[in-house]
């Protein structure tokens, strides 16, 4: 059984109780060929046993991840109401607990329209292309100990790969329509996220060269001190561009009802604009579980089971998603594209170099020199965000329209 799933403790307890023998005991436990007992399947059949736990760890994560975004749009609803002095979603179900499923079954049975000018194939395949990576970053996720779908040694490039994906999606989705306004609406997240991909990107090298490993699993085994403390600026750098990449406010310019109709997903219906709004509300407990991982210990924690507490962190971080989102004002297109490239870009730059001249200074495998390491690096967040906040501006006032009015009317 030797192969990325066999760390898994939920993989490698239904594949011994299929295929164990004397062959394979050192996969299993106990390991003692002596007292191990023979598995259903006859001799030979390992592959079959291999192939069953491996679905059924798929259809497990699949499934409760799906459970869990539809209870964190419930959340998110609800939350949104008190921030704003109104209840929320509270008539479908005890305390508005079904409304999430009343929304599916709304958008399942609204009619599925496809524009005539459209291309039919790419149309109908951009919901698909935008839900898939986030379900991929789910491989290899540590959601516990020992508790993951696969344990590979360049977990991090993965998600960043994978990720990158949603881009392709939101311009399929804009170029297929037929509509120029949703093909502007594509062009501008094209634009966007690739612009913040880049910072998001910078932020987590920091991470990289403490723990010296692109594992997730290894990331967390590495954290002696929440690298949150060891990585603020890092931290804030990526929390920030993720919130842009996952179009969310102050950053959602993308959907707003103030800019070019509703973006790139304009001629979308029924299910397929809710597979969009599927892949949205899910990105953010995957970027959460993601900033769990990287920040704050993962999975790690005193008392509690370690699932339990990385649930916990999962929310905690979409608390702050949302917190962010009912609190701040959207910026203008300029703003969002000069807040890439004008400040957050730089500020992981900074980050990188000061890790850096940390790790080779310093000997990080002791416990006082990392509360050293950390106190500088908070003193280097606070004065970079204050210094490139009052010295980079986001663009300049918008143009009084009104006054250009009377000059084009004496033009006529």
């Amino acid at each position: 059984m030797p192969s990325p799933l066999e760390g898994n403790a939920l993989f490698r307890g239904i594949y011994c109780w299929l295929a164990a023998g004397p062959g394979n005991a050192q996969y299993c436990t106990p390991a003692v060929e002596s007292v191990w007992r023979d598995g259903l399947l006859p001799t030979g059949w390992e592959w079959l046993a291999f192939t069953v736990a491996a679905l059924a760890i798929v259809a497990l994560v699949v499934n409760v991840f799906l459970v869990m975004v539809m209870l964190y749009t419930y959340l998110e609803r609800r939350l949104l109401g008190r921030f704003q002095a109104r209840l929320g979603p509270n008539r479908t179900g005890p305390f508005g607990l079904l409304q999430p499923v009343a929304d599916a079954i709304k958008l399942l049975t609204k009619e599925d329209l496809v524009p005539a000018d459209a291309d039919r194939w790419v149309f109908n395949l951009a919901p698909v292309v935008m839900v898939v990576p986030v379900i991929l970053v789910l491989a290899v996720l540590p959601f516990g100990r020992h508790s993951f779908v696969a344990d590979v040694n360049i977990g991090i490039l993965y998600v960043v790969a994978v990720t990158s994906v949603s881009t392709l999606a939101m311009f399929m989705a804009g170029f297929a329509s037929g509509n120029r306004y949703a093909m502007f609406g594509g062009m501008r997240a094209v634009a966007q996220l690739i612009s913040y991909e880049i910072p998001v990107v910078l932020s987590i090298v920091g991470v990289l060269l403490l723990a010296g490993s692109l594992s997730l699993v290894s990331i967390v085994e590495a954290q002696r001190i929440p690298y949150i403390l060891l990585q603020p600026l890092g931290f804030f750098v990526f929390m920030a561009g993720s919130s842009a990449e996952m179009n969310r406010s102050p950053f959602d310019l993308v959907e707003a009802e103030s800019e070019i109709v509703s973006g790139y997903h304009t001629e979308y219906s029924g299910m397929k604009f809710g597979v969009f709004q599927l892949a949205e509300f899910g990105a953010v407990l995957t970027t959460s579980g993601i900033m769990a991982t990287l920040f704050l210990k993962g999975w790690e924690g005193p008392v509690l089971p370690s699932h339990l507490w990385f649930l916990i962190k999962v929310f905690f971080f979409a608390f702050l998603f949302i917190w962010v989102r009912a609190t701040l004002p959207r910026l203008r297109i300029d703003q969002v594209m000069a807040f890439a490239w004008k400040f957050l870009l730089p500020l992981s730059l900074i980050n990188i170099f000061v890790t850096a001249i940390e790790v080779l200074a310093l000997d990080t495998t002791k416990l006082a020199n990392l509360w050293l390491m950390a106190g500088i690096n908070i003193a280097v967040a606070v004065v970079g965000i204050a210094a490139f906040s009052r010295f980079v501006r986001l663009g300049g006032q918008p143009r009084d329209m009104t006054a250009e009015i009377p000059m084009a009317a004496e033009a006529r």
